[in-house]
């Protein structure tokens, strides 16, 4: 290697130095979803940026979805995947699955990699800090209907979270919740549950880890990123349609987290590789950050 690449990598670091001394200390609650969960080595580098941000003195915390994965379980299982209003459609029968999908697999290999990186991780069953409630749906005619046990967060108890944290070690929380009226299992969208989340522990940052660049203006095109917008900005952008579909919940579930003292909202692409880095500790970024 020759002696200008050694300086430029050390240059890298001397452009991160503030950006590590103002997060020192802080929490990060990244949500990991869509395409980031689907390639085993992108799921690695991951986790590896994960260890490297808590060896730098940042505290992370994770939670994760698994949609793909869960489908998949379901049709091994002979069930048929169904999604109403971008809902899982989860029958007693599917409930099962999807817990031992997402905690006892995809949770539990988290766990495993950041523990082989040697970071330090802990499993977080979501029903342990989750109470929640059946969420309502309607059918495309708006006429309520039931789409079995699906959850809505009503209550957060994030001691387990903060005990974690207390002792440097990550924790790695699935999205299911308890339901408060019956005992049940919820299955609970990651996306409401890490901004549910993200109002009781307070992050400085709350990190979305997806299969879309970030805001576009124009949906169709990658190249109309929108590095940085605030909460005024976001809601123009609801509503005059240009942020829709599944990017909506997104969205609002942010919108909530930032006015319930959330530092920074950030969206990234998940399928680059150390996307989460670069937006944090770079001055271009890679994404879109909201602010209030």
């Amino acid at each position: 290697m020759s002696l200008d690449a050694t300086i430029n990598k050390a240059s890298v670091l001397i452009e991160a130095l503030p950006y590590l001394q103002s997060f020192r200390g802080h929490t990060f609650l990244i949500k990991m979803g869509g395409a980031a969960m689907e390639d085993p080595n992108l799921v690695r580098k991951v986790m590896r940026d994960i260890v490297f941000l808590e060896v730098a003195g940042i505290n992370p915390v994770v939670v994760h979805g698994g949609g793909k994965a869960i489908s998949a379980a379901m049709q091994e299982a002979g069930l048929k995947a169904q999604f109403i209003g971008g809902f899982r459609v989860t029958t007693p029968e599917a409930i099962d699955i999807v817990e031992q999908t997402l905690h006892g697999t995809i949770n539990a290999g988290l766990v495993d990699t950041i523990n082989d990186f040697g970071g330090k991780a802990t499993p977080v069953h979501g029903s342990s800090i989750f109470e929640a409630e059946k969420l309502p749906a309607k059918d495309e005619q708006g006429n309520p209907i039931d789409i079995g046990q699906v959850g809505q967060v009503t209550t957060c108890h994030p001691e387990d979270i903060l005990y974690a944290l207390s002792t440097n070690v990550v924790p790695i929380v699935s999205p299911l919740g308890q339901d408060v009226s019956t005992g049940n299992l919820l299955n609970i969208n990651a996306d409401l549950a890490a901004a549910a989340l993200a109002c009781a522990i307070k992050p400085t940052k709350l990190v979305y880890l997806s299969d879309v660049p970030g805001i576009l203006s124009n949906p169709e095109d990658d190249s109309t990123l929108i590095p940085s917008i605030n909460r005024s900005e976001a809601a123009e952008l609801i509503t005059d349609g240009t942020i829709s579909g599944g990017m909506l919940p997104k969205i609002n579930s942010a919108l909530d987290a930032l006015s319930q003292g959330v530092g920074k909202v950030h969206f990234i692409d998940g399928r680059t590789p150390h996307s989460m880095l670069l937006e944090i500790f770079t001055r271009s970024g890679i994404g879109t950050e909201i602010v209030s």
